[in-house]
């Protein structure tokens, strides 16, 4: 049968199988129903295992299938920022490509402006003569030489008092001036406009009046001590003029200086020779001392882009302190103002693109490792806050991504380990990193303590919230917290000590579980105390007695073995050897979770815990009235007196580093608590 099944496996799995002519020949070679039915059972059982199969495979697999899922997505959000970066340098090389037509075009204007000077100015003149001929007494306007017009259109002039409409003018704004002509009602000729008045550009000023109806699209020429109000025909043409007029009048002033500075007389004069030998030589302008004629450094700003733009990184810093050194003690000249503008810019979006790549948002894998190349490069740029400031922000965000990331497994105790495995490997990666990148800003170190002590935080409230708020043992959450506090020291090595953050931030929550657990074997004590009877124990077994031995052994008590009788009794009450091994497990608990801001609320812990049971004993001891009883009595309470409590007073003591004299009191007092002796209750 099994053969069978193998051959029809292989058969179904060989890469010419075809399964109509599979079925015909099945068909044609089978004795009836019987057989088809058969057969048909046979597929099924071979389907049945591979579905199986299959089930199995996925289970074996499923972790790996859900990394591999874990994977495609950081890939996914990798190729994202990928198709980002090349849209950014995209945009990058359009904007450089766009400013070199606009300067080849800017160039191509210049050199035509200069083949062709004359015939522009004259077009332009002509233009003017032809516009004034329509004007009516303004023909001394063309022989100022070099007028000629900028702009010109029609207006409607209105009164400033009542804002009423006056006439309607038509002005022309020349080179130098802005003539005002109003409409003539009977024309004569070509004659349209009369002259009215005429305004050199530097005695009036223009203002824009802000639309509030029915002043509307207007704008007001003030020359002292009269105004006009114009109104243009729509909102365009006004800010036409505003804008016209203002170029114009800065043109006029920038011309006027320029002939101004041409004037000056530039014949050779006789340098006066000063007789005083105190008298020092004056240095040369700084034009003339800084040298900026190298190839490299007219380049610069065009490098640096290229640089920006390809991520090269260190490149650009190069070049940057390339150009520092070189300009270092040289003075500060109108020109190497202009190329320190120019660099600056680059430096900006330099920084940007750095701080950029230590931002949160990119992908936080690789380590600290992965931030060198920015951080690097930042500090070099002399932003060394600013550098460590992100270097932080980003390794607090993995660290806080990673918390997340970490599955919530059964115990407490597995989750804990992989928990402190996580988060103290990251800060000593981050330590050493941070040592490497900022060896020489000891000013940064205080940053790194107090994004310590947040990182600390966020580690403490994943571990309270799994260990405290989900109110596991009190063993459990000893050896959680002993786990915890080794991994911190283990940063010791690199000279950072936690430590005394990480027990701040628990003694909270470490105290409110110690008074929990004290309440419950105060409360469990009191029950036992209520149904005591005063017998010895029967453990019925030698196994049974034997592992309570070793159990007495293990808390300290090393005399146990004289207190056991023949056979498998034991000359004490069930009610003490419970509370022994109850009280001798929550000292070892405590211990473990002990540090010095617990100490009065553990020893206080530990001294109601004894109180309960010594005033028990007392209280028994004083109302037995049998003999018999009252000697077995005795029995327990000197053993509870001359062996358990020094023992939790010797090992409080080692592991604490101080005697307990608190717990010495009370051993001492032999009648802690005054009783009624005619009461048969105990006083519990």
């Amino acid at each position: 049968m099994a053969e069978t099944g193998n051959r029809l496996r292989k058969l179904l799995e060989s890469p010419n199988f075809d399964p109509q002519s599979y079925v015909k020949q099945l068909s044609q070679q089978s004795d009836g129903d019987r057989d088809l039915q058969e057969h048909r059972q046979k597929v099924q059982t071979l389907a049945d295992e591979t579905a199986q199969n299959l089930k199995k495979n996925v289970y074996k697999n499923y972790r790996q299938f859900i990394e591999t899922a874990k994977e495609i997505s950081y890939l996914e959000s990798e190729m994202y920022q990928l198709s980002h970066i090349l849209t950014e340098q995209k945009s990058i090389m359009e904007s450089i490509t766009q400013s070199l037509l606009s300067t080849d075009k800017d160039q191509a204007a210049r050199e035509m402006l200069a083949a062709f000077p004359k015939e522009t100015e004259e077009v332009k003149q002509r233009t003017l003569t032809t516009l004034l001929e329509k004007v009516e007494g303004c023909k001394n306007i063309m022989e100022t030489p070099g007028r000629y017009l900028v702009y010109n259109g029609d207006l409607l002039e209105y009164d400033a008092d009542n804002m009423s409409q006056i006439q309607k003018v038509h002005a022309f704004l020349m080179n130098d001036c802005l003539l005002i002509a109003t409409w003539l009602a009977n024309r004569r000729g070509a004659v349209k406009y009369k002259y009215d008045a005429l305004y050199d550009l530097e005695n009036f000023a223009v203002v824009n009046v802000k639309d509030n109806p029915p002043m509307k699209d207007m704008f007001k020429i003030l020359m002292f001590p009269n105004s006009r109000i114009f109104k243009a025909e729509n909102s365009k043409i006004k800010k036409e003029w505003l804008e016209i007029l203002e170029e114009t009048k800065k043109n006029k002033v920038a011309k006027d200086k320029n002939i101004k500075e041409e004037e000056v007389p530039t014949s050779p004069v006789r340098q006066e020779v000063s007789t005083n030998p105190f008298d020092e030589d004056e240095p040369l302008g700084s034009e003339e001392l800084v040298d900026l004629s190298p190839e490299w450094i007219r380049e610069l700003p065009e490098d640096l882009d290229v640089c920006i733009a390809q991520r090269d990184f260190e490149g650009a810093v190069d070049l940057l302190d390339k150009l520092n050194e070189y300009l270092k003690e040289q003075p500060v000249s109108p020109r190497v103002k202009e190329l320190r503008g120019k660099v600056d810019e680059r430096v900006r979006q330099l920084t940007e693109v750095l701080v950029f790549e230590l931002s949160p948002d990119r992908s936080l894998r690789g380590g600290p490792k992965a931030t060198r190349r920015a951080v690097s490069q930042l500090v070099r740029l002399g932003q060394s806050t600013k550098a460590c400031e992100l270097f932080l922000k980003n390794r607090a965000a993995a660290v806080q991504t990673a918390i997340r990331q970490l599955r919530i497994e059964g115990a407490t105790l597995l989750y804990i380990q992989k928990l402190c495995n996580i988060f103290f490997t990251s800060m000593l990666e981050t330590a050493r990193e941070f040592e490497t990148d900022f060896a020489g800003n000891t000013g940064c170190y205080s940053a790194f303590v107090v994004w310590s002590r947040s990182v600390m935080k966020m580690f403490v409230d994943a571990f309270s919230k799994q260990v405290f708020d989900s109110k596991e043992s009190l063993s459990t959450a000893a050896e959680c917290v002993k786990f915890a506090s080794e991994h911190c020291m283990q940063l010791s090595e690199i000279g950072l000590d936690l430590t005394f953050i990480l027990q701040s931030l628990l003694v909270k929550d470490i105290r409110a579980a110690l008074q929990s657990q004290k309440d419950i074997i105060i409360e469990a004590t009191k029950h036992r105390n209520s149904e005591e009877m005063w017998r010895r124990m029967n453990l019925m077994t030698p196994e049974a007695l034997a592992k309570l031995k070793d159990e007495m052994r293990s808390c300290g008590i090393g005399s146990f073995d004289q207190y056991t009788g023949e056979d498998c009794w034991v000359n004490l009450s069930y009610t003490i050897v419970a509370f022994t091994k109850q009280m001798m497990a929550f000292l070892e608990e405590g211990l473990k979770l002990y540090f010095p801001e617990l100490h009065m609320v553990f020893l206080e812990s530990l001294r109601e815990i004894i109180l309960v049971a010594v005033q028990h004993v007392d209280y028994s001891l004083r109302c037995e009235q049998e003999a018999e009883k009252k000697a077995f009595i005795l029995q327990n309470a000197s053993f509870l007196h001359e062996t358990v409590l020094p023992v939790v007073e010797k090992r409080f003591e080692v592991g604490v580093g101080k005697p307990a004299k608190q717990l010495q009191d009370l051993r001492k007092s032999s009648r802690p608590v005054k009783v009624n002796p005619e009461s048969t209750m105990s006083l519990v």
